[in-house]
């Protein structure tokens, strides 16, 4: 009961960050439900249904703002590297993913901290493939592909709700796509489909919140919040 209990509070506080930030959700879930899920590859099949779920609700409610076409090229370039990736963790030892999802933590926080303002991306092909492609490896490999596809989503889109509407598509697409390829590589299993049942209620509850906060909470703040629980979370990955 009490993992139970704990994949509720990471659900519900994952769904309020993602809801707030318009991302976050697979990197606030994933810094701790390796250790409370049986093996590593559960852990990314449950945070794929749940970031699916969680965006698919938010983009319901906001789909007025979307502008499909803004992936168009970065999609396909997130389903041919993600597709390697995904393999590769199905033939890895659990020990060394979380080694290497520690050093992505990270070097993903010291990034967004120190470097993120200083990045200069337009929306051209170039970028479009490679932050699909670097979004496509960090979801097969860890579940949060998000942080790459954010910064060519913020680039590209002209104000804060069609940013929340096409990240959440994105979520929604990329997160069906890998759960194929999980299912197929038996990381969905029944612990998956009890978990899921746990979680679903923090979900709606972190949605309810969020959307609460959304127009006063101070985003950058909280994101600074996130970055620095990244780097601790990812040097306890580590150890």
């Amino acid at each position: 009961m009490i993992t139970a209990f704990l994949i509720f509070l990471l659900s519900f506080a994952g769904s309020f960050v993602q809801r707030v930030c318009g991302f976050g959700f697979g990197i606030f879930i994933m810094t701790i439900l390796p250790y409370l899920m049986p093996t590593y590859q559960e852990a990314t099949a449950l945070s794929g249904f749940l970031s699916l779920i969680q965006s698919g609700l938010v983009l319901i409610t906001i789909r007025k703002y979307l502008n499909i076409r803004n992936l168009y090229v970065i999609f396909p370039s997130f389903c041919v590297f993600s597709f390697f990736a995904i393999k590769f963790v199905s033939v890895s030892d659990d020990g060394v993913l979380k080694i290497i999802l520690g050093t992505v933590l990270i070097l993903l926080a010291v990034y967004f901290l120190f470097f993120s303002k200083r990045a200069v991306v337009t929306p051209t092909l170039k970028w479009q493939v490679s932050l699909g492609g670097l979004s496509g490896i960090m979801g097969g490999l860890f579940g949060m592909h998000g942080p790459a596809a954010v910064v060519y989503f913020l680039s590209c889109e002209k104000s804060k709700e069609h940013y929340l509407a096409i990240a959440q598509a994105y979520f929604v697409i990329t997160n069906i796509y890998m759960s194929f390829f999980r299912a197929g590589y038996g990381f969905v299993t029944a612990n998956v489909g009890l978990s899921l049942l746990y979680a679903l209620p923090g979900i709606f509850l972190g949605i309810y919140f969020g959307k609460k906060v959304f127009e006063r909470i101070n985003a950058q703040t909280l994101k600074k919040i996130i970055y620095y629980y990244m780097i601790l979370a990812g040097i306890l990955q580590m150890i």
